[in-house]
């Protein structure tokens, strides 16, 4: 298995001559969606979910009901590629994938919630969780799991609980725009030590770098 990190909330996942991209979206290299089998989309925000990068491949769309929605106002040309999931539901996307959650995390209790479904990725021995802008268990034991560092709606010590309640053994960080390097310094150091003591590796890795 190869996990290639890319712009922000992004990766690009391999196997066995398969590959999809979760995420590609506005702080994503373009390049995340070339050759790929698949595209899956957690939810409609758009450092998550970008037309133009969607344009670049004539992949399948794997996404929710409120993006499908967001792509038919949007980019109407796309419609014909998009597939809608469902929480819970089992699919191939290139790799074995099974949809986990309904709803973003909360941005402010006055503001409506966004849906928002996260990925849970077979790919040959390896399992791989990415949650998109959620906190939501994957249900399952996962080996790499793909773990936001930095957002409006996050503190680091959500980010080191979901880590240590998902327990895989690696956690690779994603979501990593918003802090200035300073602050990811910080957030690193924070995962780095309390999921060591568990026996946890944390790390976070550059753009268009493997895992």
């Amino acid at each position: 298995m190869r996990l290639t990190k890319f712009g922000h909330a992004c990766v690009r996942v391999e196997h066995d001559g398969r590959v999809l991209v979760v995420d590609p979206g506005g702080w994503t290299q373009p390049e995340a969606v070339d050759g790929v089998d698949a595209v899956l989309i957690t939810h409609e925000h758009p450092d998550h979910f970008l037309p133009d990068h969607l344009r670049r491949t004539d992949a399948p769309i794997h996404t929710i009901d409120a993006v499908a929605q967001r792509i038919r106002e949007d980019a109407p040309d796309l419609v014909d590629r998009v597939r809608v999931v469902a929480p819970e539901e089992r699919f191939e996307a290139g790799l074995p994938v099974r949809a986990v959650g309904e709803l973003h995390a909360v941005i402010h209790p006055e503001m409506p919630r966004f849906f928002n479904s996260g990925y849970v990725i077979t790919a040959g021995d390896t399992v791989v969780y990415h949650p998109g802008d959620a906190l939501t268990p994957p249900g399952e034991d996962v080996d790499v799991l793909c773990v936001p560092v930095s957002a409006p709606w996050l503190k680091v010590s959500d980010a080191i609980d979901f880590a240590r309640d998902v327990r895989a053994p690696r956690s690779v960080a994603i979501h990593d725009r918003v802090y200035s390097e300073a602050g990811l310094g910080i957030v690193d150091g924070h995962l780095t030590r309390f999921l060591e003591r568990e026996g946890l590796e944390y790390t976070r890795i550059p753009d268009t770098t493997d895992l």
